[in-house]
């Protein structure tokens, strides 16, 4: 459901996209009732929804503090109440990344949301920047996957270059300054926030914004405040470190790879030495072709399995089939995550604007050598030149107020970017903030198990302790030991 931090590798996060830089969503032109406010709503149908669903286009200051700069128009999807009425207070959704869009994920609609949406609307924003809100991406080419690191590095400078897009502007804290429109423009009072990855810090934000104006928090896979995006190594480690103890006490996985570790390390030095040159029939043509893989890809394609535990209960064969010769099921995986047909939608300068502007002033030196771990410093490491290119100031550091708002915090025992470590420390400047960690999820918790029911519960008396036991029984993956599939 959410898009990571770091997304896989920089050469993935290039190949992401799929349009060219504009200053406002195509729904702009689109016919439609305007309200008082300038709002325009029409009917319409996006994917990932088989209903008709209702779009609103919300005009908002391109950069709140230059008055002068002119509008864009954001984009939010409404996914009216089953039962009309019922509830004056909605639900708002904020994707992850940065670089997704609400619209993005509105196949949460049918899971994480169908018991709520029984009494209240479901709102998903396209934050500034991001779906049908003025996407500020790269154009994604076939070719991108056939290109050295450094070549799509290039590709990626040359996209910065000859974009106009006033990168300044799209900060999380204008990001929370448009929510508050979009609350003032569908005429609502106060909302309940669901954020997701990085829409914990933008649902984070907002409530510290305009607290008269958030009645409820729900935030699945927590950001904390003082997190710094690229500086996620060792939550990474850990999670990797976690999944080689699982299959070492697993009496299937031990006895298929009693060697995993040590594979895994080879294969680690062997591509650190200076990529691998392959030459197997391409997963999705099945043609024959010839690349490198080289080690930031390697890490960054382990990094983005560990996010699900299903995905990562398959890691020990990958490792495996790799160590062996056999790199087509693990080229098969890393491929997914580029896949033009598949959920690879980043914004990458978005992206890129949030992070430089908001996270690398943070990642000093200190912390870039502290932060121990092999799966995200490739990427981190790279940063620091592609922020240049973006040539963005720092944005101002925002008050760490108290959160009055009732917050239901969930953590995925297994995530390896927003581990429960960093719902604890987010839960220390909450005054009402109840934490729950699910042993056997990732990065995401909402669409398991009982979660759905709980959302419901929590939304309808924030004030009330829940009864989470329910999320114990959801069960741990089992292993994929053959090319058959994970076990019975």
């Amino acid at each position: 459901m959410y898009k990571t931090f770091l997304q896989i590798a920089l050469p993935l996060l290039l190949a992401a996209g799929a349009a060219a830089p504009a200053a406002a969503g195509p729904e702009a032109a689109q016919p439609g009732a305007a309200s008082a406010s300038g709002a325009a709503t029409r009917s319409c149908h996006l994917p990932g929804a088989v209903e008709a669903l209702r779009c609103v286009s919300v005009p908002v200051p391109l950069d709140y503090a230059d008055p002068g700069a002119g509008t864009l128009k954001l984009h939010v999807t409404v996914a009216p109440a089953f039962r009309q009425g019922t509830r004056s207070d909605p639900l708002f959704v904020l994707a992850g990344g940065p670089g997704q869009a609400g619209s993005e994920v509105l196949s949460a609609l049918p899971s994480a949301f169908k018991r709520v949406r029984a009494t209240r609307d479901i709102v998903f924003i396209d934050q500034r920047g991001t779906g049908l809100s003025g996407k500020l991406d790269c154009q994604s080419k076939p070719e991108h996957a056939r290109m050295s690191d450094e070549q799509l590095e290039a590709e990626l400078r040359a996209c910065i270059a000859g974009t106009s897009a006033r990168f300044s502007a799209y900060t999380t804290a204008s990001a929370a300054r448009d929510l508050e429109q979009v609350r003032r423009a569908l005429g609502y009072g106060q909302v309940n926030v669901f954020g997701g990855s990085y829409g914990t810090r933008l649902g984070q934000a907002y409530a510290r914004a305009f607290p008269g104006s958030v009645r409820s928090l729900v935030l699945d896979g927590v950001a904390a405040p003082d997190q710094v995006i690229p500086a996620g190594a060792r939550d990474g480690q850990a999670a990797l470190e976690s999944l080689f103890a699982q299959c070492a006490k697993d009496a299937g996985c031990n006895k298929a790879f009693p060697a995993l570790r040590a594979e895994f390390n080879a294969l680690v030095d062997k591509l650190g030495a200076g990529g691998m040159r392959l030459s197997l029939p391409d997963p999705r043509t099945a043609q024959q072709v010839e690349f490198t893989l080289t080690s930031e890809r390697f890490l960054g394609t382990v990094h983005n399995i560990l996010y699900s535990p299903a995905d990562a209960r398959r890691l020990p064969f990958l490792i495996h089939s790799a160590s062996r010769g056999r790199w087509e099921p693990f080229i098969a995986r890393h491929n997914l995550a580029a896949d033009f047909g598949g959920d690879a939608n980043i914004a990458i300068l978005l992206h890129l604007a949030v992070v430089c502007a908001e996270d690398m002033p943070r990642f000093t030196p200190e912390l870039m050598k502290s932060d121990a771990g092999q799966l995200t410093k490739p990427l981190a490491e790279k940063f620091p030149a592609l922020c240049k290119s973006m040539a963005v100031p720092p944005a101002p550091a925002q008050a760490l107020s108290t959160i009055a708002a009732p917050a239901l915090l969930l953590s995925g025992a297994l995530d390896p970017v927003t581990p429960p470590h960093r719902a604890a420390t987010a839960a220390k400047s909450m005054k009402h903030a109840q934490q729950v960690v699910v042993a056997n999820a990732g990065h995401g918790v909402s669409q398991l198990g009982c979660a759905p029911r709980l959302l419901r519960e929590f939304l309808d008396r924030p004030q009330n302790r829940l009864d989470t036991a329910c999320l114990a029984e959801i069960p741990a993956p089992t292993f994929q030991l053959g090319s058959a599939g994970p076990q019975p």
